[in-house]
């Protein structure tokens, strides 16, 4: 009989031999898009700051007057005494944002995702339905749910609504605003159609939406002029274009005051520190207020997308950030994402069970902070790389 240890290393290994072996990189300076790595001076193309806000100045100053007025620790749940002024102020002012009646904070995008499917989905005649390409944290909202879970085809609102038909009980529709692996949008009108048509109720992670997509940085709900009764349970997170650190739910007064009572995410754990919260309401101002900073992300897309194709690179269908170049195979993209590295570049390898078997990739992400220059040179050294590797670029 193996100890316990034993078994978890027989498990570590195959994962290494599989090519799945997650690694962490040291980081040891301020979050930017020019960061040092282990000790190496590296450009960052893997963050999901792409506002450029996590070191902004005036982010940093409201994190440190919010720390030195309420403290370090909010001390208790928000249910006990640890909702603070400022965590109140930045759900009224995320309300407005949204333009949603009410909003609710979460620590985490993945608490937020998993104790809303849980409390709006209470028993066995109630049923999910979830796009296959979900992130994890919806996946396992699902999974972990009494509910009756379904997970359509990719966008395929056809296939969604074959699904849905002659089902009785409550219907949550559950979809990432911006899929986080392949930078697409959610067919959201056509998902607000089914729902109308079935009956269901429209859950939308917009996590990497929020800030980047809308003229106002409003997200997928700004981009497609959803309202409420369209687009009822909005999910948001913090940690990406605000810069910042956590989440929200934006809603109706009746959803808002449901997951207080019974998102056990949201009751049973110490609220986000007030100087998180601080930090956030100047990160929101400056998000709204700068529009330039959209303006510029959208014209570094379009080059990088240019710069790609001409070299011969295969690309996906996303207009977002997130610019995944597709290699197929676990080993390349490892071996792409090292040699990346030792040129300076820090580009994510990903492979499952993150994505589907067989569709490895770099997942690159822009960032207001980068320049044209840099996406460039990205570009000429991955072409390189890959033409030394397996001569893919012609």
């Amino acid at each position: 009989m193996f100890s316990m240890d034993q078994q978890l290393l027989i498990k570590l290994a195959q994962r290494n031999e599989d090519n799945l072996y997650r690694q962490r990189h040291l980081l040891q300076s301020p979050q930017s898009t020019h960061v040092q790595v282990n000790g190496k001076d590296c450009i960052a193309f893997c963050s999901n700051d792409y506002l450029g806000l996590a070191s902004h100045p005036s982010v940093v100053a409201s994190f440190r007057k919010g720390a030195e007025t309420f403290g370090v620790g909010s001390g208790a749940s928000h249910l006990v005494y640890g909702h603070s002024y400022e965590h109140q102020a930045l759900e009224e002012e995320l309300a407005v944002f949204t333009q949603r009646p009410r909003a609710l904070l979460f620590s985490t995008g993945y608490m937020a995702n998993l104790g809303t499917i849980l409390a709006l989905t209470g028993n066995k005649n109630d049923h999910i339905f979830e796009d296959r390409l979900n992130h994890a944290s919806l996946i396992d909202g699902g999974v972990a749910s009494k509910a009756k879970c379904s997970r359509y085809r990719h966008s395929d609102t056809a296939d969604l609504l074959n699904r849905m038909k002659g089902v009785n009980g409550r219907k949550l529709i559950v979809t990432d605003g911006v899929f986080s692996m392949d930078g697409d949008l959610a067919v959201l009108p056509d998902l607000v159609n089914a729902c109308q048509k079935e009956q269901g109720w429209l859950m939308v992670d917009d996590a990497h939406g929020f800030g980047v997509m809308g003229n106002n940085g409003g997200g997928l709900a700004e981009h497609f002029g959803l309202s409420i009764e369209e687009l009822p349970i909005l999910v948001g997170t913090l940690g990406k274009a605000f810069g910042t650190f956590g989440a929200f739910v934006a809603g109706s007064e009746a959803l808002i005051e449901t997951l207080i009572q019974y998102a056990r995410t949201y009751v049973y754990t110490t609220a986000l520190p007030p100087a998180v919260a601080s930090a956030t309401r100047a990160s929101l101002k400056i998000l709204q207020q700068e529009t330039w900073r959209r303006e510029k992300l959208a014209s570094l897309i379009v080059r990088f997308r240019s710069g790609a194709e001409t070299l011969g690179l295969e690309l996906m269908k996303s207009t977002t950030p997130i610019q995944p170049i597709l290699l197929y195979d676990d080993e390349l993209a490892i071996k792409v994402g090292d040699r990346l590295r030792e040129n300076g570049f820090l580009v994510g390898a990903i492979r499952r069970p993150t994505v589907p078997i067989n569709s490895a990739r770099l997942r690159i992400t822009l960032s207001v902070k980068h320049t044209e220059e840099e996406i460039d040179a990205l570009l000429e050294t991955l072409s390189g790389i890959l033409t030394d590797l397996r001569g893919l670029v012609k």
